[in-house]
């Protein structure tokens, strides 16, 4: 076996493995189950479906090297999905059969039906695939008896939400349609269905979000609303033509999981308390920057929240709203009709307004209305998207905004990001070379004290790693920085301020998060990188 040889040049297993793998080097046909120590089976590194269904077990996991014993070849796409969804390097090795299929039995639970759901639907898309490969004409017309579809469908959607997936993926390819979950900020395999029934998994995808079936050559927009465990979900679902077909993207927006408050999002001490110091100014404007998906609209309506009482009148402007929160006038754009945020805004003004809420400053007019609003008695809340805090007053002047008009609305800027938090079940202590160390950041002087953890995983765990927190860089406009910015300052001169301030930047920031072991470095690094 060519996969075997370099794995058991490097791997250092227990004193039972290493002799079988002096046996196996003379006699390398098969590899004897019973010298292995059961107890160290890394049988995390797959799931009970997986090892079922191909009647493959791990039998040795070493650094990022994974040996797989099979009794029957298996395909090299497998192999390489294993590699995908577990970033490690997959070796196999022959084993006997019989020995093979009792130890799976022995040491492997039989996969329930909530979790062996994906093996039921995807057999039935393999037979509808080939009883009924669907042509052009009947691939526009997603019936609702298409049993095998719609099952696969709700399943699909079900299994998300169980596992807290915040975006489905279904991508046509020219062999196969790979379908793939968002966890945690991270994608992942989880199915790879036939071509053949790729048509029907999007077309009943649009029929449920009233898209229009018979357009493929456009992008579409279309809304699902799905009722699961006594509470509403809500998917936003976009269609985009490829080279093999539609892909959809779904948007899980859980109201149940995304109202939360200020005290769990993730800030220190200080940090937060200077939010909470700005949320409670008359007006001014507060920012929340940082790339889509890094959580910024959620800390907004954390604030909103915060805000929201019967003596205050809030509205905000989204495209589209994604949190749904009782007592706030919440408006969606509408580009068909006309309505823009700046034209939400003007009308919101003309409405007696405390605080208002923008979900994106996009272009002049919309900053120049909020930036108004905010010197004229009103609170605002945006987002921006900039890398970090200090550039986001560069890009306040990029789009035309004027020097004394940011220094005399902008309260504070919040930069930040998501972390994954290191799995409690598994999580295991690591020491790293000082050199390391200090080119991540840390000081020579905390070497000796430093108790970091890296990421292992095991069932109750992605990869390691089970939800998010944030890390953040806030930066209050002191009197020092808005005289530093009425002077149009570049990026750098805000940075070197806020430096003198004592503001951590991101890194700093994550920093402190490996320091409390609630997340790794290599996250911290991924996160960061600059």
């Amino acid at each position: 076996m060519s996969r075997l040889t370099p794995f058991f040049n490097t791997a250092a297993a227990s004193q039972s493995a290493q002799q079988s793998q002096t046996e196996l080097t003379t006699k390398p046909s098969t590899f004897d189950l019973d010298s292995l120590d059961l107890e160290q089976l890394p049988l995390h590194c797959l799931s009970s479906q997986l090892i079922h269904q191909h009647k493959i077990l791990p039998l040795l996991l070493h650094e990022r090297s994974l040996l797989i014993g099979i009794a029957e070849p298996v395909g090299t796409e497998l192999l390489d999905s294993i590699e995908s969804d577990t970033q490690l390097k997959v070796k196999t090795v022959s084993v006997e059969k019989n020995q093979l299929l009792a130890m799976i039995d022995r040491l492997v639970e039989t996969p329930s039906t909530d979790t062996g759901w994906l093996q039921t639907f995807e057999r039935e898309l393999q037979q509808l695939a080939f009883e009924d490969i669907p042509t052009p004409h009947i691939e526009m017309s997603a019936s609702v008896n298409d049993t095998p579809v719609v099952h696969f469908v709700n399943a699909l959607i079900k299994n998300a939400i169980l596992q807290k997936a915040s975006d489905i993926h279904i991508e046509p390819f020219e062999n196969y349609c790979r379908i793939r979950y968002r966890t945690d900020g991270m994608l992942a395999i989880v199915s790879r269905s036939p071509k053949a029934a790729a048509g029907r998994l999007i077309s009943r995808i649009k029929v449920m979000a009233n898209m229009d079936i018979a357009e493929h050559r456009l992008p579409q927009d279309g809304r699902i609303k799905w009722q699961f465990d006594q509470h509403n979900i809500d998917l936003r679902v976009n269609s985009c033509p490829t080279l093999y077909g539609e892909k959809i993207v779904l948007r899980i927006l859980d109201q149940s999981r995304q109202q939360i408050s200020i005290d769990d999002l993730g800030f220190d001490s200080l940090q937060q308390q200077q939010f909470l110091n700005a949320l409670q100014q008359p007006y001014g404007m507060i920012l929340v920057t940082g790339p889509t998906g890094s959580g910024k609209t959620v800390t907004l309506y954390a604030g909103l929240a915060r805000l929201n009482s019967v003596s205050t009148n809030i509205s905000t402007v989204e495209d589209s709203v994604e949190i749904s929160l009782e007592g706030i006038n919440q408006v969606n754009v509408n580009h068909k009709t006309g309505l823009t945020f700046a034209e939400a805004l003007r009308a919101f003004l003309r409405q007696d307004p405390d605080i208002i809420m923008v979900g994106e400053i996009r272009d002049q007019e919309t900053a120049g209305i909020a930036v108004k609003a905010a010197q004229t008695g009103h609170l605002v809340l945006s987002t921006l998207h900039t890398n970090n805090a200090p550039e986001t007053i560069s890009r306040l002047l990029q789009i035309g905004i004027e020097p004394f008009n940011i220094a005399s609305a902008l309260l504070i800027i919040i930069a930040q990001r998501l972390v994954r938090l290191l799995c409690q079940h598994c999580k295991q202590a690591v020491s790293y070379p000082a050199h390391r160390l200090q080119s991540a950041g840390f000081s020579p002087a905390e070497f000796a004290t430093l108790r970091l953890y890296q990421a292992q995983g095991c069932p109750n765990c992605h990869q390691g790693y089970k939800g998010r927190t944030g890390i953040y860089q806030v930066l209050p406009i002191s009197d020092q920085m808005r005289s530093i910015i009425l002077d149009a300052p570049n990026a750098l001169s805000v940075d070197k301020q806020a430096q003198q301030e004592g503001i951590n930047n991101l890194r700093e920031a994550g920093l402190n998060k490996v320091r409390l072991g609630i997340t790794s470095l290599e996250e911290v690094e991924r996160i960061t990188r600059e």
